[in-house]
């Protein structure tokens, strides 16, 4: 029977390869199977086995599978848990849930693209979200920061919007509306937003206390930034021919556009570095739980990415828009495109108000509208020499610098106490909707459209 054992042996090894090959195709199921459920489950949870057996599946178990697919499940799953908190922040925020209104305006642009009244009212419900979603991400990055960095962070990312509208804006021309929308977001941030923060920390807590320093110094550079859009209008005032005019203020303009950039660098070291103590806030001490940092600038590109295209559709349609709905483009600009691209800011400075966290919300309405005083106004400037049609100016209507002027003025002295109560916030709203009625009624002539 020696002749047998060749046989036997041949058997034995062809089995065992089917064996082998049968562990190899199901080995990558099973794990998988084990793996399938929550990232909680893959992190070092008990599980039983087919037999009813405790197990435990470590997370190295869901990566070293003989399959190559396998792999390709633990990283989607992997993709899944760090998405989360933007899936779940969508869920629970009906804000959010307008994010809808984002792909249908890319869609009614292509299908419609004469219809501006719709493309404008679509745009703006699409920015709001976009804007919202961007506070989140931006709390995420000033998460680890003081209120003093997290405000400027804030005030930095939430100027975003503005800036991409702003530049759309400057890109087709319409300098009216940009030049309103400058002047629109100083007021609305240092007025609006600023008294919307303490009526609503106001009618929480029944007096709060912020740090004067801060409020002092973004006063101190909204006042300068303020001379400084005094001064073209001064010279406009001259006895100067139409060329020799429009010369002397775009030198102006120029000059005064880096003198501000300087001075608001300059402001930023003295706050963040040289006298960084004076800018110190009291701790809270509440552990929230912010994105990881990923997410939060994975976040901050798609929506920049968004905001641009959706700004582009918004200011195409604007001017059709406004006619329609009896708007002057200054009205658009001073007071929608300023409402709107501050609602990421609006946000977190409101949220931040109801914490008695003042400091931060006086931060972000204050340091938002001296950023965009200081360093947006004349770098769209700078910008318009590249993309503009022609050089814009720092000359706006009589109108815009007054209502700058004492939206200027009144912030400095309503916080000049480091105190405040809810009625305070209420004057400032009120002062805004003087301004916003104002506006509506008596548009401002074309003068500043250059």
């Amino acid at each position: 029977m020696n002749w047998l054992n060749p046989v036997f042996g041949i058997a034995i090894t062809l089995s065992g390869q089917n064996a082998f090959a049968k562990n190899r195709l199901t080995a990558p199921v099973k794990i998988a199977r084990e793996c399938k459920t929550d990232v909680e489950r893959m992190s070092g949870a008990r599980q039983s086995d087919s037999k009813g057996r405790k197990m435990r599946i470590e997370p190295d178990q869901c990566r070293s599978g003989d399959g190559g697919g396998f792999s390709a499940i633990a990283s989607s799953m992997e993709t899944a848990a760090v998405m989360q908190p933007l899936l779940k922040e969508i869920r629970h925020t009906p804000l959010l849930w307008m994010l809808v209104f984002v792909p249908a305006v890319l869609v009614a642009e292509k299908a419609a693209p004469h219809s501006h009244t719709l493309l404008f009212v679509l745009a703006v419900l699409a920015i709001v979200p976009l804007a919202a979603l961007l506070s989140h991400a931006t709390e995420a990055v000033a998460a680890k920061t003081g209120d003093a960095v997290g405000g400027l962070l804030n005030a930095t990312l939430g100027n975003l919007t503005e800036l991409i509208i702003a530049i759309t804006a400057l890109r087709a021309g319409q300098y009216m509306l940009v030049k309103a929308s400058i002047a629109g977001a100083i007021v609305t941030n240092a007025l609006f937003m600023l008294g919307a923060c303490l009526l609503l920390g106001g009618l929480r807590y029944h007096v709060q206390e912020y740090n004067r320093a801060g409020a002092r110094l973004h006063s101190g550079l909204l006042l300068m930034a303020t001379v400084a859009l005094l001064a073209p209008s001064a010279v406009a005032d001259l006895d100067l021919d139409l060329a020799q005019g429009e010369a002397v203020l775009q030198k102006l303009s120029v000059g005064l556009a880096i003198l501000l950039i300087v001075a608001y660098s300059l402001g930023l070291l003295f706050s963040l570095k040289t006298h960084k103590e004076l800018f110190a806030s009291a701790e809270h001490g509440e552990g929230e739980e912010h994105w990881p940092i990923g997410l939060a600038v994975g976040t901050l590109l798609v929506v920049t990415v968004l905001v641009a295209l959706v700004s582009e559709i918004f200011v195409e349609s604007v001017q059709k828009a406004a006619e329609t709905f009896g708007m002057s483009p200054a009205f658009v600009g001073f007071i929608i495109v300023s409402l709107v691209g501050a609602a990421a800011e609006f946000a977190v400075a409101f949220s931040a108000a109801r914490k008695d966290r003042l400091d931060m919300s006086v931060s972000i309405a204050l340091g938002s509208a001296s950023q965009i005083a200081l360093f947006v106004a004349p770098a769209l400037v700078l910008l318009s020499y590249v993309v503009g049609p022609s050089p814009m100016s720092l000359q706006f209507w009589p109108g815009a610098v007054t209502m700058v002027m004492i939206a200027t003025v009144t912030a400095s002295f309503i916080t000049s106490s480091g105190r405040s109560a809810w009625f305070v916030g209420a004057l400032l709203i009120f002062i805004y909707a003087v301004f916003a009625l104002t506006l509506y009624v008596v548009p401002p002539a074309g003068q500043g459209a250059g």
